[in-house]
């Protein structure tokens, strides 16, 4: 049987009626909210630290669709106006050097432009259609220059097999998609067509892009210009010599004139994001040395660019550097790392000094609270962030190094200020796994919270592996919340930000002890006493959709399980996902075919006999990167095993089922809370 509306609880929910009304006299989160909510994400502060642009991303119900807008506002919070607006996106804008002007991409109407505009004039000039879009613009330092990177199509295999001309008029199928690598599909895009990134200038005062490099395959980092604005130096990686392996890339440069590119670095592993010091003597970047472990943090290296050996700046910081940009001084660099689910942005002096000036970074996700962040620095020691909190997605911040920090936009308090939104708390407990880990995670409250009750628990489980959930705003956790459900969101082995070795206890072991983690913090709330031990849930995506597999195929507590977009055999995954082949030596070390029973051991679909949890299984109809297959695999394994099942396909969604779509995001949160509320105890007599 097919479903194609959404259940009858979340049905009313996205029409606006939603949940009960909270004590406070406040609705909580209503599923029509969702296409209220806005960001503040991509803020560029000016050269002069006097202004700041961002790209406010707002949610249209009527066309389902993230828009982005161009908005302007003083530092001091005066003056917040819109700079660019209208009926396409508007993205990526840059400062020149002089603060006059910015340069950015307009996309309206299938058609993508590079533009400039001066705020304080009210002009804005074109200079260039693009015909594959644009991105990593950046200005020369004399602003006569811009650079960036676009898509440039390569000729791909020519294969004769003797085909005839087609007759005047007739109507043919279209040729054959003929691929030699593994790299011919993404998730996100779908087919790959032949080509590449190439990086390109262009006059500032418009004119025809002018094409620097003739890369083979894989893709140059954003190209950053040399103080004496002759040079472009990138990071390139990716390429079919090394299976399209970014864990392989060096740094380039290559001269305005487009001569062959000279190579800076060549060191066993990843050297990438250059950024050059002031002075143009030296060369800050951020790499590892590959170690062939599933998770390696990002360490910063300063090289001088006369000769000599890189230096690590910060030898004794155990967690991954995610961007490094110069302070204008040359004394330090402005730095991004992620600790215990946190986004901090930090500096740090060229002798090692490390200072932390704020770690309320986020709030770039609409959908689930992983950790994020923006920023941007001017001449005078001034920054602008994107901040974020467990209650309100981006708003723009600024400050500076002693820690001054100021959100001077409120982007949702007309929605949000008048919501009962959840409150999030942070809890830690003793892992059951032998090791005995402490392990974090957050507790997300119904707004009418009363420990004095008993509440059903959701168990939210996140995706990666590799990544970390954080004290910020999630619009899924948020209207589980509202549906009156406690929420548990953690951070399982393997989760990054507490350092390289938690992160890699599930290397060549995943999934594993990352089940006990989990379990136990189940626990370790219903310990608390407000938990109705019948009343338990579990849900997780793509890693998550992996994790939610396996608990429900080795434990029988819960009353229902919605497994998201997931890997269920390791050995078709590797084999036909996106980046399959590419994360095999990372994560197995050996083929399925040298070592079939590593495989199936690691897979969920090995655990499906044991499966007792009414299962709701829900994929985007054109995922690549957990393919559509592995969710109708467990789903078809359940049925044939009589297990109570429901397989949700959301058309036209790739892996991110919520990306640009806000209803997609209302589709999968109203399918699970449905799911879920026809399972609960609670309501078995109704």
């Amino acid at each position: 049987m097919k479903y194609r509306l959404l259940g009858a609880a979340a049905a009313i929910a996205l029409a606006g009626f939603g949940p009960v009304a909270a004590q406070s006299g406040q609705q909580p989160l209503q599923f029509v909210d969702i296409f209220s909510l806005e960001m503040a994400a991509n803020p560029q502060i000016s050269p002069n630290g006097d202004r700041v642009v961002y790209q406010r991303r707002s949610n249209d119900i009527m066309t389902d669709q993230t828009a982005s807008a161009l908005w302007i506002v003083d530092y001091d919070g005066s003056d917040h106006l819109p700079l660019v607006t209208g009926p396409g996106n508007y993205s990526s804008p840059v400062w020149a050097p002089d603060s006059e002007r910015l340069a950015f991409v307009a996309s309206e109407n299938e058609k993508t432009q590079l533009r400039v505009v001066w705020p304080d004039r009210g002009v804005t000039a074109k200079l260039a259609t693009l015909p594959s879009g644009a991105s990593n613009i950046s200005w020369s330092p004399n602003g006569e220059w811009l650079a960036f990177t676009a898509f440039v199509r390569g000729p791909g295999p020519q294969v004769d097999i003797g085909m005839p001309t087609p007759p005047p008029g007739a109507d043919w199928a279209e040729s054959a998609l003929v691929d030699e690598t593994v790299r011919y599909e993404f998730d996100g895009v779908g087919e790959l067509p032949d080509g590449g990134q190439q990086i390109f200038v262009i006059s500032a005062e418009g004119g025809t892009p002018r094409q620097l490099t003739e890369l083979a395959g894989g893709s140059p980092s954003a190209p950053v210009w040399a103080p004496n604005g002759q040079e472009l130096l990138y990071s390139y990686g990716g390429d079919a010599e090394t299976n399209f392996d970014f864990s392989e890339s060096d740094i380039y440069a290559v001269s305005l004139d487009g001569a062959d590119p000279r190579q800076i670095t060549d060191y066993p592993g990843a050297e990438s994001s250059p950024s050059i010091s002031p002075d143009g003597e030296t060369l800050a970047y951020l790499g590892f040395e590959n170690r062939q472990a599933s998770q390696q943090n990002t360490h910063l290296f300063l090289l001088e660019l006369d000769g000599g050996e890189p230096r690590e700046l910060l030898p004794d910081l155990d967690r991954g550097i995610g961007a490094a940009e110069w302070d204008s001084s040359g004394n330090g660099l402005w730095i991004t790392y992620d600790d215990r689910g946190r986004s901090l942005l930090s500096y740090v002096g060229t002798n090692g000094n490390l200072q932390a000036v704020t770690d309320d970074l986020g709030g770039l996700v609409f959908g689930r609270p992983y950790t994020s962040g923006a920023f941007s620095i001017s001449d005078n020691g001034r920054f602008a962030a994107s901040i974020g909190t467990a209650n309100d997605l981006a708003n723009v911040g600024v400050g500076n190094r002693r820690g001054n920090v100021s959100v001077i936009t409120d982007l949702n308090d007309d929605i949000l200020g008048q919501r009962a939104l959840a409150r999030v708390e942070e809890i830690t407990w003793t892992s059951s796994a032998p090791d005995g880990r402490e392990i974090q995670g957050w507790i997300a409250y119904p707004p009418d919270f009363d420990e004095d009750q008993d509440y059903p628990l959701i168990l939210e489980i996140h995706g990666g592996p590799h990544t970390a959930y954080g004290p910020h705003f999630s619009g899924e956790v948020q209207l589980y919340a509202a549906a009156g459900y406690v929420v548990l969101y953690t951070n399982p082995r393997g989760s990054t930000s507490y350092g390289e070795d938690f992160a890699n206890l599930i290397d060549k072991a995943y999934p594993g002890e990352d089940v006990d983690d989990l379990l136990s913090g189940v626990d370790a709330v219903v310990e608390r006493g407000f938990i109705d031990s019948d009343r338990l849930f579990v849900t997780g995506g793509s890693g998550g959709g992996v994790l939610t597999a396996e608990l429900i195929g080795n434990d029988t507590r819960f009353a229902a399980a919605a497994v998201a977009k997931p890997v269920i055999n390791w050995t078709s995954f590797i084999l036909a996902a996106d980046i399959g082949p590419t994360v095999m030596p990372y994560w197995f070390g050996v083929t399925p075919w040298e070592a079939p029973e590593v495989y199936w051991e690691r897979s969920p679909l090995s655990h499906v006999g044991d499966v007792e949890t009414p299962t709701l299984v829900i994929v985007g109809a054109e995922d690549r990167r957990t393919p559509v297959f592995e969710a109708e695999q467990y789903y078809n394994a359940l049925q044939i095993r009589g297990v109570e099942s429901r397989l949700v396909r959301i058309p036209g969604a790739y892996h991110g089922i919520a990306d640009s779509r806000p209803s997609r995001l209302l589709q999968k949160a109203g399918h699970i809370l449905a799911w879920f509320d026809a399972h609960d105890p609670a309501n078995a007599d109704n």
